[in-house]
């Protein structure tokens, strides 16, 4: 016999997070579980210290990208509350409730550890005045950053809130779901539970799984998008006049040469730039921290180009691994180039990178970026950086650290409706696997969308 649930949640990220914690504010007779393939967050623990481990080695389960939290919990915690980006949220529920959900979400993470923390705003700043003057576009955006330490207080906090509310199945990586009469049974190593109602919320992380999932249910998707870049590493003063005011400064440009939009991306001033494990292949991101004891003197952030394909090719996360594999390939890991280097032709070496101006936050290989990314892509980059060099001059300096690469994969956009409910009754599919949402503030405010029609319609 199948353990019983009334709802089944995969995916303790923030969208399943989200999800079990307004459930159980709404309805505290249900019974919840919580599938996730990953830790429990104090359990989640990355190797690398700088010292004895230097580059990824790759864990299973990766405890940067899976565990409680999800890949957001050691991100820097910013919360983006805008339907500018971060995903499309607002063409299925609307722009007010989008906004209405998102800071509702902001409430509850204040309430939870957060209180204390900036409320930045890009509205009203000359910044954006500058930025048009030089053919640039700040979008619009209230950001919230609880920086990685704090962001792992909240989690914390919701966590002990929730642990015996909820069943949380921890190192559980779902198999396979499946229709049942009565609604959904999941597959668990050799375990199987069900439920009356499943949200999965399986994250980046998940993306192939989630194919999966739609191909043996035969739940239609269409084609979406890969982001391909390089994260920039460069003195904090540089961008010191955005980041004081913005701290996110969310910067678009069209390229002259092809048209392309290419744009900043997780900005992290004081930061530190760091691996990220996602199936096996390393990228590169960024944290930055509210401790001032943990800060740098450094700020990073990534330039990433948008490539949407066409028919009938269907695999832009194939074509993003494939690039990121290339760079595992000729750096065993992630590359590092100073831009000087790669503006004349030269490939770096670690003589190059030890004499810069600026001390390296990742310990990456040496490398050519020319030889691992598209000429395309790389055009769009270093036109961008020339662009930035007019607001934050400095930019375009020769010591200016390029890593590479950083590619944000997003899921197949799944056919889903108003509530994100897809053509098979309460089967819901949230967060970033849905193709939907690419944030941590619209992935938990899809959570709890999808939490308030369940409880709305389900009857305990």
């Amino acid at each position: 016999m199948a353990e019983r649930a009334d709802v089944l949640i995969i995916g303790a990220g923030p969208g399943g997070i989200f999800s079990a914690y307004e459930l159980v504010k709404l309805n505290p007779k249900l019974k919840i579980s919580v599938f996730e393939s990953g830790n429990p967050l104090e359990k989640r623990k990355c190797p690398i210290d700088g010292v004895k481990v230097k580059s990824c080695v790759g864990c299973k389960p990766c405890s940067i990208m899976n565990g409680f939290g999800g890949a957001g919990a050691f991100s820097d915690g910013k919360y983006n509350i805008t339907n500018q980006f971060g995903g499309t949220l607002f063409e299925y529920i609307g722009k007010k409730k989008a906004i209405e959900l998102m800071e509702y979400v902001d409430d509850i993470n204040m309430s939870h550890g957060g209180e204390g923390t900036k409320l930045y705003s890009t509205a009203n700043t000359e910044i954006k005045k500058l930025c048009l003057q030089n053919d640039l576009h700040l979008l619009d955006a209230s950001v919230r950053h609880l920086g990685t330490d704090i962001n792992y207080v909240v989690l914390e906090n919701i966590f002990n809130e929730l642990k015996d509310k909820v069943d949380f199945h921890f190192l559980s990586p779902v198999e396979k779901v499946e229709k049942t009469e009565g609604g959904y049974k999941i597959k668990v190593g050799d375990d199987y539970y069900e439920g009356t109602c499943c949200i999965i919320s399986a994250g980046r992380s998940g993306s192939k799984w989630m194919e999966t999932v739609c191909r043996d249910m035969d739940i239609p998707t269409k084609s979406n998008r890969v982001d391909i870049g390089v994260r920039v590493e460069l003195p904090f003063e540089v961008f010191s006049h955005l980041t004081d005011e913005l701290y996110e400064s969310k910067i678009v440009y069209r390229t002259a040469k092809y048209g392309d939009l290419v744009r900043t991306f997780c900005m992290n001033p004081k930061g530190a730039v760091v691996n990220e494990n996602t199936n096996g292949i390393v990228t590169v991101n960024g944290h930055s921290y509210e401790d001032p004891e943990k800060q740098t003197e450094n700020t990073n952030f990534a330039l990433l180009v948008a490539k949407h394909f066409s028919e009938p090719f269907k695999d832009s996360n194939g074509y993003g691994e494939s690039i990121a594999k290339l760079s595992n390939m000729l750096g065993g890991g992630v590359i590092v180039q100073r831009f000087g280097d790669l503006i004349t032709g030269h490939r770096s070496t670690q003589s190059r990178i030890d004499e810069a101006f600026i001390t390296p936050t990742l310990a990456a290989t040496p490398g050519d970026l020319s030889l691992v990314m598209p000429k395309r892509i790389l055009d769009g980059i270093i036109e961008m950086i020339y662009k930035l060099d007019k607001i934050a001059p400095g930019t375009a300096n020769d010591d200016t650290l390029l890593y590479g690469v950083e590619v944000k994969f997003y899921n197949m956009e799944v056919t889903i409706d108003e509530n994100l409910e897809t053509p098979y009754k309460n089967l819901f599919i949230i967060g970033d696997c849905s193709g939907i949402t690419h944030s941590l503030s619209h992935a938990s405010a899809s959570g709890v969308h999808v939490a308030r029609y369940i409880a709305g319609n389900y009857s305990k």
